[in-house]
């Protein structure tokens, strides 16, 4: 007696911007789909649809992932973080505001996922993390200065048809420049406690 073939479906839990969604997916179903076709969170783009553009862009364990290349079943158990989750209810997100305030947005196609790569941008230069272009890697050199060519290396996964390359920079470097000041002030409120 003949056996049945395995089934090309399973049913995932996702856990997207702090809430748990359970759905049946097709092994072959990626991320980006699962978020857009069968969630409903639109605000993550299909740009290319090949991990070129940068326009489906999202957080996973706090680290940037193309959605289009990532399949939903390997994303289970994983903290996911769309553009939709970026801000703290009713407070953008400091990379979210210098956007607003610094026009690095035109068509707004692309932003959704700059704004994502942005803040994981950010996180990875204040970790300390080189990029193509920092001039000395010695882990013990500390984080580089947040240069425009630093911000154009680490931010050239995200392409923008409008050509807002100039206000996406300007943006990244004003909001690195908060978190810094928020990160110093964190510091400070710590050492105050532990006196």
């Amino acid at each position: 007696m003949a056996t049945a073939p395995p089934s090309t479906y399973s049913a995932v839990t996702l856990n997207i911007n702090g809430e748990k969604h359970t759905l049946t997916v097709d092994h072959r179903t990626t991320l980006l789909d699962a978020l857009r076709e069968r969630l409903d969170m639109t605000g993550t783009k299909k740009g290319c649809d090949q991990g070129q553009c940068g326009a489906c862009t999202v957080l996973v364990d706090k680290r940037r992932t193309v959605s289009c290349l990532q399949l939903a079943v390997a994303a289970e158990g994983r903290e996911i973080t769309t553009i939709e989750g970026v801000a703290e209810g009713d407070q953008l997100h400091a990379v979210q505001q210098a956007f607003l305030d610094l026009d690095g947005y035109q068509c707004g196609y692309c932003t959704p996922g700059q704004i994502c790569s942005a803040v994981a941008v950010i996180e990875e230069h204040a970790a300390g993390w080189p990029s193509a272009v920092t001039d000395d890697v010695r882990p013990e050199a500390g984080p580089p200065p947040l240069t425009p060519d630093e911000i154009r290396e680490r931010m050239s996964g995200n392409l923008c048809r409008c050509g807002a390359y100039v206000s996406i920079v300007q943006a990244v470097a004003r909001a690195a420049e908060a978190d810094a000041a928020a990160r110093a002030e964190q510091g400070t409120e710590h050492e105050g406690a532990a006196a």
